[in-house]
């Protein structure tokens, strides 16, 4: 079994947000995570059996003001583990991303999260805002860390684990919200999007 858990989050406006904070933080959440499981399957490969588990976020789902560039890389995270999914089921290895929401760690600290130090004034009603309500966030967050960790070994004990594990309400709220808001667009344009396949 493996538990790709390293990660680092980035708090800015895409555009606030500073070349070399994006590259260390793809660096960390997306090529380590990369390097560490091409390491591990070849043994899971030889023994028919294992489990991928990779740390999403809920920001992996749905991404939001303020944590654009993060989201991007929890979104490949999300990419990578489904391919995976499909990749490894058939030889006996399972693969699931974790989207976890706001839990009551030190994710929300210095020691977890860059803030982009460049603040661009066009984005206070948006990103500044969301800066703000982390701050105030920090150390409130919903989730219990115990129960997360309770959860984890559920997953790791399932006989049939899921391809993606939301935690928390706050996830569950926010990937019903998305998904709502995808069938609404997409039934809004549908004729658009049809319109561009060759004639029958």
């Amino acid at each position: 079994m493996l538990i790709n858990n390293a990660g680092f989050g980035l708090l800015g406006a895409v555009e606030e947000s500073a070349d070399k904070d994006v590259r260390r933080m793809y660096d960390t959440n997306v090529f380590g995570l990369l390097n560490v499981t091409r390491a591990a399957l070849p043994v899971m490969r030889a023994h028919r059996s294992g489990h991928v588990i990779n740390i999403s976020s809920i920001g992996g789902y749905r991404a939001a003001a303020g944590f654009g560039v993060y989201s991007s890389t929890k979104f490949a995270v999300e990419g990578i583990t489904e391919a995976l999914h499909a990749e490894l089921k058939p030889l006996g290895i399972q693969a699931t991303v974790v989207e976890p929401g706001y839990f009551r760690t030190d994710f929300l600290d210095a020691s977890s999260l860059v803030v982009a130090p460049d603040v661009i004034d066009d984005y206070d009603d948006t990103s500044g805002a969301v800066r703000r309500k982390a701050v105030q966030l920090n150390h409130n967050q919903p989730g219990d860390p115990a129960k997360l960790a309770a959860a984890i070994i559920t997953l790791v004990d399932a006989p049939n684990p899921p391809l993606r594990l939301a935690l928390g309400t706050d996830t569950l709220a926010a990937i019903a919200e998305k998904n709502a808001y995808v069938t609404q667009e997409t039934e809004a344009w549908r004729a658009l999007s049809a319109s561009t396949d060759f004639a029958a």
